[in-house]
């Protein structure tokens, strides 16, 4: 990385659910900096490869995990101005409709805003450590990055960041 980044981040891999509002004013709480703030909350789906899920198990090696967080999290840091970066990823048996996965992005600006988020989760679905396991009807089945996940993780390869000035008011 050219630079080191200026954002506060925060990361945490657990079995426990959380809770976005809290997240959030936690994540904000003192910034007045802050103009935006983009959540993504990822969800467990009860359909997958047109076959019914049942539950997700989800599992990660300690401490590698959460470096590769922290490593997405500082790039997407230097690529944008950010305030402050905040990943939760859940790990354990999952059912349908649960939590999986928060990522929350703060900036002066919107745009900064959406697109780290995105950079963020698209990089989490491809370079971060953890063995997804479905189990249907049928029993279970591990689960590979998809083929759309790996694009979009590409994509960012030829993205140039525009970088926003202080005259930016969105």
């Amino acid at each position: 990385m050219d630079k080191l980044p200026q954002a506060r981040i925060a990361i945490s891999v657990q079995t426990e659910d959380f809770d976005l509002g809290h997240e959030a004013d936690v994540l904000s709480a003192g910034d007045r900096g802050i103009g935006a703030m983009v959540s993504f909350v990822g969800l467990v789906r009860d359909l997958n490869l047109a076959e019914d899920v049942v539950a997700l198990e989800l599992e990660h090696y300690p401490g590698m995990t959460e470096k590769a967080l922290l490593g997405i999290a500082e790039e997407a840091a230097v690529r944008w101005p950010l305030n402050a970066v905040r990943i939760v990823h859940r790990v354990g048996r999952l059912h349908p409709g649960e939590r999986i996965v928060l990522v929350l992005t703060a900036s002066p600006h919107r745009h900064a805003a959406y697109e780290a988020n995105t950079f963020i989760m698209d990089f989490l679905k491809t370079r971060a450590p953890f063995w997804k396991k479905e189990w249907t009807p049928d029993g279970p089945r591990w689960v590979e990055a998809r083929d759309s996940d790996l694009s979009a993780a590409a994509r960012w390869h030829q993205v140039v960041s525009k970088q926003y000035g202080n005259t930016d008011h969105d």
